[in-house]
């Protein structure tokens, strides 16, 4: 469905959009519609305080996650950088095949973190595409319920991803690849998965998901579907390229424990850079560079002690 142009200005730019974007068709379709696109005062006035709703539950939902996230790392005896005190270093050396119940050994209680953990981290990322669709609700036929929908969908695609890494973390765990805590118990496990995704910074397919989470408003066009109903589609899409994208990030988590706020911190960080439009496409690569630099320093370690 093609996306429209509701007012002159935006209008006299339908040139530029074609152009940039591979000439998709611009319609102003204002006579068929159920509703002006144009918005009157009192709408504009009666929506100022429904978009401000929206932000703010938006940013409570990341302000809420990190809280949740540092209670628990607290609660299992660790420092903000994933170190453990006596009760978590107990805990880290405990065998998953024990016969009792230990949260971080079974699924329900794992996801939940993986998926609190999504919320933190990704959520932040997400700021310049529903900004991008922010504009389409004054400038277009966006909607609130559809800007609702591309956050839902976005959730639910790193949802999914939170219960596929899950049974990861889960596999590497009871075969002794990570310990109780989701640290590789080898530094050659470590430098390897340093090395893995800095190489992929270098990859088409990080320039490919990359481009699109970078510049939503080439998908948006590319896949314009009004309403709740096509805001979710296009979220889930946007959602998928972004864990293209950012699988990597996620997966060092193994490399300094999944309850480090340090490693959460510097994730979500990075991430936000990458996404950040007049710098994200700069950082791509050095960031690459540093994590194979750091991989191979990790992996020269034990050769230099051993010599």
């Amino acid at each position: 469905m093609a996306l429209a142009i509701s007012d002159d200005k935006s209008w006299e730019g339908a040139d530029f959009i074609c152009q940039t974007f591979n000439c998709l068709t611009i319609i102003r379709d204002i006579s068929t519609r159920s509703k002006p696109l144009l918005r009157d005062p009192d709408h504009i006035m009666f929506a100022s305080p429904i978009k401000s709703i929206a932000w703010l539950s938006f940013f409570t939902a990341i302000l809420a996650a990190w809280v949740w996230l540092y209670m628990m790392a607290m609660g299992m005896d660790l420092d903000l950088i994933g170190r453990p005190g006596p009760m978590g270093e107990a805990m880290r050396r405990m065998d998953p095949r024990m016969d009792m119940y230990m949260p971080m050994a079974e699924f329900w209680p794992l996801f939940a973190m993986w998926a609190v953990m999504m919320a933190a981290m990704m959520l932040p990322t997400m700021v310049p595409t529903l900004q991008v669709y922010e504009d389409l609700i004054t400038s277009a036929d966006g909607t609130r319920a559809g800007w609702w929908g591309v956050l839902l969908g976005y959730s639910v695609a790193w949802v999914a991803f939170a219960a596929l890494i899950t049974g990861v973390q889960l596999a590497l765990l009871f075969g002794g690849v990570i310990d109780m805590l989701g640290i590789f118990t080898s530094t050659w496990m470590v430098g390897a998965l340093l090395l893995v995704v800095g190489v992929f910074q270098f990859t088409r397919a990080k320039e490919i998901c990359h481009g699109v989470c970078h510049s939503p408003m080439g998908y948006f066009l590319g896949h314009w579907s009004p309403g709740f109903a096509g805001g979710t589609r296009m979220g889930l899409g946007l959602g998928a390229f972004c864990v293209g994208c950012c699988w990597g990030f996620m997966a060092l988590g193994f490399v300094g424990g999944m309850m480090s706020l340090l490693w959460m911190g510097l994730a979500t960080f990075f991430m936000v850079l990458e996404k950040v439009p007049e710098l994200g496409q700069r950082v791509v690569r050095p960031l690459g560079g540093a994590l194979v630099a750091a991989g191979l320093a990790v992996l020269a370690v034990p050769l230099v002690k051993g010599g």
